[in-house]
């Protein structure tokens, strides 16, 4: 993901459905494909991070996260 502004990488726990994972999962493995031996070797947990900081910057996070009427009550 290409941004012209400076990121930080952080980890976060975030929760997600399964179905969700699933879909990463399998389409990781569509994507990168197997090894000779049926192998398959793509790191699903750095897809899930990937995918959630494309939507994130997609979506417009950094605006959303200014708002804080968007902030949780305690």
């Amino acid at each position: 993901m290409e941004d012209p502004r400076p990121t930080l990488i952080i980890h976060a726990r975030v929760e997600i459905s399964a179905q969700a994972l699933e879909a990463i999962v399998e389409n990781a493995k569509k994507i990168e494909g197997c090894d000779e031996r049926g192998r398959y070797h793509v790191d699903t947990a750095d897809k899930v991070g990937e995918m959630i900081s494309r939507f994130l910057f997609e979506k417009d996070f950094e605006s959303y996260a200014q708002n804080i009427q968007n902030f949780p009550r305690t």
